[in-house]
């Protein structure tokens, strides 16, 4: 058959490899077959998600739940801010109607929580320095009302349906131990200012030691003092002095120590290191860090009517207003004006003392009157026969006029603690022996090679 063409090469062997038509065709249909059946092939997670139903036949299918929408996002819903409170200070004479009405509302409001809201009448004892704040609502009506006590205390009164409902709030300050040292180069008032310490700080401290000590006579330069006390604080800052917890005072070599003590019956007082109470029947004078000016002398020429007369007691110089107070613990028998004594006050103790307290610029008690031991009976003066201004105290037992300065030797012991309490006493003051004794080493050290006054916070 020479007519046909044979094919060579290349072109001869693909045209050996060319597939028929109609298999082509099936094989493009099975592919894309496939690549629908993969397409179509559920994620992982959407196989998860799918739940099996069980058909009537007993077979089973998958089924796809549907896909849940996410939630929108809400905005942040803005909480308002408290209403603004409106202070109105106290003033001296000041009462609530002129309070609340300096701030825009009326005595009806008074009467609704005074009359109405529980114990809302303590409301109305108010005192100048004191705090009245208000708030209002959105309508100008009284919402609230909060009567700041102090620092530590506040009561607000709060409007609700029911009427004014009273809430009392109380802080606690922090305690702070500290401790101060001083010796005294001038007086106990000076030295205690040096070294750090509060006007009641240093009166406090002479209260303790005023049954052995009259600090209007007997410290000299060189006598030390060493205590540890409490500071409170509030916010960070101090709002006042705490107690004193240990002190000691070194006066012509002698030291006196004491120690803050609850005995069994729950009082407070203060102790020596023997169980001794450091309270005594009388303090030894009715007035601090003054100056002796004339002292008991049963044949003292008198400075006005320049004759003879008994001196039968004690005079006290010091700056006119200057508080005087009851040496000891009794009752008021006299109190009035005459043209010698000034103005005067007698006070009896028990059936045996009786102290007197003349040429006073104010008397603050009144006859009849039971007074406590360091109560203010009045001020120095200078009324009636007096040259200056000073204080004239006498002294009386048994109806004799006795020498106020060494009749205390003759005076009733103070208490002691009975032995069966003395174990506790020695443990609850165990540590404030220890850190007495040990400021007490660190002070001599301290001063020996300064000579000058200190004060510390302890750590």
């Amino acid at each position: 058959m020479q007519g046909v063409n044979k094919l060579r090469g290349a072109t001869a062997i693909r045209s050996k490899e060319r597939l028929p038509r109609k298999r082509l065709l099936a094989l493009g249909v099975i592919a894309a077959c496939i690549l629908v059946a993969f397409s179509l092939q559920p994620t992982d997670t959407e196989t998860d998600q799918q739940t099996r139903l069980e058909l009537p036949d007993g077979s089973a299918q998958a089924v796809k739940p549907e896909k849940t929408a996410a939630p929108e996002p809400v905005a942040a819903v803005a909480t308002p801010s408290p209403p603004p409170w409106n202070e109105v200070s106290v003033k001296s004479g000041d009462n609530l109607s002129l309070i609340f009405k300096r701030a825009g509302y009326s005595d009806r409001d008074i009467y609704l929580i005074t009359e109405k809201a529980p114990d809302g009448k303590s409301l109305a004892r108010i005192f100048p320095g004191q705090t009245i704040a208000f708030s209002a609502d959105e309508s100008g009506e009284l919402d609230a009302v909060r009567h700041i006590i102090s620092p530590l205390e506040t009561v607000t009164y709060q409007n609700t349906e029911a009427g004014f409902e009273r809430q009392r709030d109380i802080r606690t300050p922090e305690v702070k131990q500290a401790r101060a040292s001083a010796i005294i180069t001038s007086s106990l008032f000076l030295a205690g200012q040096e070294a750090g310490l509060s006007q009641n700080m240093i009166m406090e401290l002479a209260n303790i030691f005023g049954g052995v000590i009259d600090f209007a006579l007997d410290p000299r330069v060189g006598d030390t003092i060493h205590l540890l006390y409490e500071d409170l604080y509030l916010d960070g800052k101090k709002y006042r002095d705490g107690e004193i917890i240990a002190a000691s005072f070194t006066n012509q070599g002698k030291t006196f120590s004491a120690y803050r003590y609850k005995n069994s019956q729950g009082d407070n007082g203060y102790y020596s290191e023997d169980g001794v109470s450091m309270r005594k029947a009388f303090l030894l004078a009715p007035v601090d860090f003054t100056r002796i000016s004339s002292n008991f002398n049963p044949r003292r020429l008198h400075p006005i009517y320049k004759t003879r007369r008994p001196h039968r007691g004690t005079d006290y110089v010091a700056p006119r207003g200057t508080p005087v107070f009851s040496t000891g613990e009794g009752r008021v028998i006299k109190a009035g004006y005459s043209k010698a004594n000034g103005n005067y006050v007698f006070v009896q103790h028990g059936e045996k003392y009786v102290t007197k307290y003349l040429h006073l610029h104010k008397r603050s008690v009144r006859a009849g009157q039971r007074i406590a031991q360091s109560q203010v009976v009045g001020t120095v003066g200078s009324t009636g026969a007096a040259t200056g201004v000073h204080l004239h105290y006498e002294f009386l037992m048994d109806g004799v006029h006795r020498n106020p300065r060494t009749i205390h030797k003759k005076l009733p012991k103070a208490k002691s603690l009975n032995s069966a309490e003395m174990p506790l006493f020695r443990q609850a003051t165990s540590g404030a022996f220890s850190q007495l004794a040990s400021l007490q080493t660190e002070s001599h050290l301290a001063m020996n090679s300064s000579g000058s006054t200190s004060a510390q916070v302890a750590q």
